[in-house]
């Protein structure tokens, strides 16, 4: 609806510079540069060259945008921005253009939670989020179960990674297999030539004795020193290593935790429904067993298209929609970047 707020999200957490457009629960515009390629030969992100980076993408960015979206700074009703957790150095690229823009064009801006916006972009795809809600945000530096009473005042975490993330694993098993950077695409790829089955890989913190002390806590560390030391043996025999064998049971390992754990938690807290978010629920094995095993259990799995589950603006204005609409006042100028704000905290 016309009457509804228009608001401008700027996300720069990590390696994608995004800027978004949304009106209500409508997407607008969703601005994308990323420095991916820049951090391949390192196999992995360095915050340096993420931070320069994103200098000399938010501009062109910002332009994309409000171009896509047919409006003009002046029109935009408020600015959301990524505050944290994140990078340092990156995160300040983007809390200091909001602070700019809005200073320039007199709006009031909102410092929002990376994660919490990761909830909020399944909004632009399903509308309104039933609350409470189980959401699953997996992420190359994110693991966590959380329960969504009221997204817009904060959330319960349920449950962490106690080491790697899972995208982390993914990540680091490309890389001992010879798939480029980030992993995630590449292996989920080998995977579908290969059989889930051919090995048996761990499946950390998943016994008894650890159910106890960890019930929704994630571990894939130990996997991931599974998965090399097989490789290795396999090298030392002189034997091929099969990929697309390895990056299958990898894949069914990793996806066999999240979804079981996301499950237990819905079922533990009496929720029906749970939302998919962040880069690793792009992933096409873990959308296709959190939708098989929620359908036995009767609870609706929300996640959005692979691209809104990566980092993106558009999640960061949904997220600064969310608050408007709720009535919350916005943040002060002086607002921090916070490479390590809280999943409790929502909006600074």
């Amino acid at each position: 609806m016309a009457d509804e707020p228009l608001i401008l999200g700027i996300e720069t957490s990590c390696d994608e510079t995004g800027v978004g457009v949304v009106r209500g629960h409508t997407l607008l515009a969703d601005a994308l540069a990323s420095s991916v390629d820049e951090h391949a030969r390192f196999g992995g992100v360095v915050p340096e060259v993420a931070s320069r980076a994103h200098l000399e993408a938010i501009v062109p960015t910002m332009r994309r945008a409000l171009d896509d979206a047919g409006v003009t700074l002046a029109d935009i009703d408020a600015i959301a921005v990524t505050a944290g957790p994140g990078l340092a150095g990156a995160l300040l690229v983007g809390v200091a253009a909001a602070k700019g823009y809005a200073l320039a064009a007199e709006k009031p801006v909102y410092g929002v939670n990376h994660l919490a916006a990761h909830v909020a972009v399944d909004t632009l795809e399903h509308g309104p989020l039933p609350e409470p809600a189980i959401a699953l945000l997996v992420s190359g530096g994110h693991s966590s179960l959380l329960l969504v009473d009221d997204l817009a005042t904060g959330v319960t975490p349920l449950g962490a990674t106690i080491d790697d993330a899972a995208g982390e694993a993914f990540d680091k098993v490309a890389r001992l297999l010879g798939l480029p950077f980030p992993g995630g695409p590449p292996i989920d790829r080998e995977a579908r030539a290969g059989s889930p089955d051919a090995i048996t890989f761990p499946r950390g913190l998943t016994a008894p004795k650890d159910l106890a002390a960890h019930r929704f806590d994630f571990s894939f560390s130990g996997l991931k020193t599974a998965v090399a030391r097989w490789v290795e043996a396999k090298q030392r025999a002189g034997e091929p290593v099969p990929v697309p064998d390895v990056a299958a049971s990898f894949q069914e390992a990793v996806c066999d935790v999240l979804t079981g754990k996301a499950i237990a938690a819905c079922r533990d807290r009496g929720v029906d429904t749970l939302v998919l978010g962040g880069g690793v629920a792009a992933n096409s094995r873990l959308r296709a067993l959190a939708e098989e095993r929620a359908a036995k259990q009767g609870i609706r799995v929300r996640v959005p298209r692979p691209k809104l589950c990566t980092d993106n603006g558009a999640m960061v204005a949904a997220l600064g929609s969310h608050l408007v609409a709720a009535g919350v006042a916005p943040s002060r100028l002086d607002l921090p970047a916070d490479s390590a704000m809280p999943l409790t905290i929502v909006s600074v």
